[in-house]
């Protein structure tokens, strides 16, 4: 029975890279604190998504009680929803004997004093992502003005897809791959997705 859960989350900016950091920030400290036996809840979200599979699946492990300590990167990789929203997620796990560590925070969430430092944490992460989403409008229409044609550019992991597949990778080890959703991979493979091209390099004269 796992007594110490591990729950991972990057959005859709983060991608591998985010992933790398958070992973290799809690294993310094699951070495430093001896704790081998701890299982990963890897989450590709944004965390104000709706539906969370591997949150959920925590959850189901706290609520069965085979989870006693969480321990996370930062504590908006629970949610960046708000307090209202962190602190009843929070206050629950507490109620039922479950200790939270956040990592880089360097904060551990197990009484009524974490408490209080988790709303305040929660409040920033939730004035942050709107701030975010406000100066990214901003930026959109201050380019539409310019007449900037706007549009979501390709990946250039979309330019692997096609070779991967006739080299016999499933659609799923090819999403695996890339982080990336099953759908993701098909709408490439089926033309849905354009596949990125490199910018053309001005000749010189």
């Amino acid at each position: 029975m796992n007594q110490v859960a591990v729950y991972v989350r990057v959005s859709t900016f983060d991608q591998e890279k985010g992933l790398e950091s958070q992973k290799r920030a809690i294993k310094q400290y699951l070495r430093g604190h001896e704790i081998a036996n701890a299982k990963w809840y890897i989450e590709r979200v944004s965390g104000a998504a709706t539906k969370r599979p591997k949150l959920d699946l925590l959850k189901k492990a706290i609520f069965m009680g085979e989870v006693k300590t969480v321990i996370v990167w930062a504590l908006d990789r629970l949610t960046r929803r708000g307090p209202r929203d962190g602190l009843d997620l929070l206050s629950r796990w507490m109620k039922k004997g479950v200790r939270v560590v956040s990592v880089t925070e360097q904060l551990d969430f197990g009484d009524d004093s974490g408490e209080m430092i988790a709303s305040l944490l929660f409040s920033i992460a939730k004035m942050y992502r709107t701030k975010l989403s406000e100066n990214t409008k901003r930026g959109l229409e201050a380019a539409r003005a310019r007449g900037v044609k706007l549009g979501k550019r390709p990946g250039k992991w979309t330019m692997e897809v096609k070779a991967l597949r006739e080299a016999g990778l499933s659609v799923s080890e090819i999403a695996t791959k890339f982080g990336k959703s099953r759908q993701a991979v098909h709408n490439v493979l089926n033309g849905v997705t354009a596949v990125y091209e490199p910018p053309r390099r001005k000749q010189k004269r």
